[in-house]
């Protein structure tokens, strides 16, 4: 059996999508989240969902997409991390390659981010992620490794609950994946980064992979090693879709490691 110390961890992100006539889906989710107890499962939300859905749901944890660094103050448009947790969240996802290429964001803005997200008792999903040029240049895994240092906060403790989430850029919504054996090798690189960081919590740490993540490979996925979970995207608004990935993550978690 695998390491049930470490939960298989299913985390959908629904970007830019929902409405509150989309709360029927959420609580389909939600349904399927109570089916396989085996299974963490969580949405991370539109702000504007997060407090309809949290008061809803039973089984599913439901978290941000981003947050500001600082509590509160003049930041015209920016939430907090106390402000998502007075909604209900549990979670916020940090870092996303579209957060740092869209948005502007660098390793220092979402290390900052990440202190203040733990501070306000949230656990932080923190996303890294190569470019196609830097993984055709061969320093994938270098490039990863340097981002996940710089976006750490430096005074982590084992009380703060984080999740990585190794998201390659080139294959976010575009159908594309690394073959098994590069998932595999920079999941290894990544927790071997984060032992040398932070020893023995490093083995706790749940590593999730992303970027075109679906019910069509989710089995595929998570049966590679050091892969306790997925980060799903479109696949995660379809609650079919997104059902039939938490039953393979239930189903992989009962297979011999």
């Amino acid at each position: 059996m695998r390491d049930t110390a470490k939960r298989p961890y299913v985390v959908g992100n629904w970007k830019m999508h929902g409405l509150l006539s989309s709360l029927p889906s959420i609580l389909d989710i939600d349904r399927a989240a109570a089916c396989y107890a085996g299974v963490d499962v969580a949405l991370a939300l539109p702000f504007t969902l997060i407090n309809p859905a949290a008061i809803t749901v039973e089984h599913a944890t439901i978290g941000g997409q981003n947050c500001h660094a600082a509590q509160e103050g003049a930041f015209t448009g920016d939430i907090s991390g106390r402000m998502l947790a007075d909604c209900g969240a549990r979670f916020v996802l940090l870092g996303h390659s579209e957060r740092r290429l869209g948005c502007g964001e660098d390793s220092a803005t979402v290390r900052a981010k990440m202190r203040a997200t733990l501070d306000d008792g949230l656990a932080a999903i923190l996303c890294v992620g190569e470019s196609a040029e830097e993984r055709d240049a061969g320093h994938a895994e270098i490039r990863v490794q340097e981002q996940l240092l710089a976006s750490l906060p430096e005074d982590l403790t084992p009380g703060d609950a984080i999740t990585i989430a190794y998201e390659p850029i080139w294959a976010i919504g575009t159908g594309r994946i690394p073959q098994p054996e590069d998932i595999a090798a920079m999941h290894d690189a990544l927790r071997q980064t984060l032992r040398d960081r932070l020893g023995q919590q490093a083995d706790t740490i749940r590593l999730l992979y992303g970027g075109s993540v679906h019910d069509g490979n989710a089995e595929a996925l998570l049966s590679i090693p050091d892969v306790d979970g997925v980060l799903v995207g479109n696949a995660s608004l379809d609650p079919r879709r997104f059902r039939a990935v938490v039953r393979a993550a239930q189903q992989a978690s009962l297979q011999p490691s």
